[in-house]
């Protein structure tokens, strides 16, 4: 019996992409997550877990940052990323970050089937048609994604505000803490992603495509 996780912020394509796979593989067990906070309380507290499928766009993902705090806090789950983009830079990124496979949207459920299958017996999986040009695309530096992954949940709220604009007192408020506690959060930020300032942490949010998650402290 094979479990798995769906993370992806669309339900229709969730309902879709799991009734697909409850018809093509008996016995197979599903949970459905639409954000990074949902997704990372699914890999908290489903046991036995086999593969999650993960879309890198939904809410709190942020470009690469979802795959690889994933990767990080979870490193014995398999990951395979699900994307409505064939972009090759991309899906070489991905797999450079740690997942183990890329599977378009818009493949046919035989297709996940096979890619599961694939995965679980210890294969890296790719579109044919995408193989060789993922392989010979340049290793993408991922340093920045992976100190960002290492700020606590409430530090990378505290980012993520930044980037919106918030002054330490808006910030304090929205996360019902004192401004010297924002300050701290914001020093730790400055040291943890090696910059001096609040611009260059907004450059960074920005880059990253960082977004407001609901995960708790």
């Amino acid at each position: 019996m094979i479990s798995l996780v769906i993370a992806d912020d669309h339900p229709l394509f969730r309902s879709a992409l799991s009734g697909a796979l409850r018809a093509e593989m008996e016995g197979i067990v599903i949970v459905e997550s639409h954000d990074l906070d949902s997704t990372l309380h699914c890999l908290q507290n489903v046991n036995d877990l086999d593969l999650l499928l993960l879309d890198l766009n939904m809410p709190g993902s942020g470009d690469l940052y979802g795959l690889v705090r994933i990767r990080k806090d979870f490193p014995d789950v398999p990951v395979a990323v699900i994307s409505g983009s064939e972009d090759s830079i991309m899906v070489a990124k991905v797999i450079d970050a740690g997942a183990l496979g890329f599977i378009p949207k818009t493949s046919e459920p035989a297709t996940y089937v096979r890619a599961i299958h694939a995965i679980l017996a210890g294969d890296i999986w790719l579109p044919d048609d995408l193989r060789q040009v993922v392989l010979d695309q340049p290793k993408p530096d991922l340093s920045m994604q992976n100190k960002v992954a290492e700020l606590t949940p409430q530090q990378y709220k505290v980012l993520c505000y930044l980037h919106e604009g918030l002054l330490n007192k808006q910030i304090a408020y929205e996360l019902s803490i004192s401004e010297a506690t924002v300050k701290a959060h914001i020093t730790a930020i400055f040291r943890k992603l090696e910059i001096n300032n609040r611009t260059q942490a907004v450059l960074v949010a920005s880059d990253l495509k960082l977004q407001m998650t609901s995960i708790q402290s």
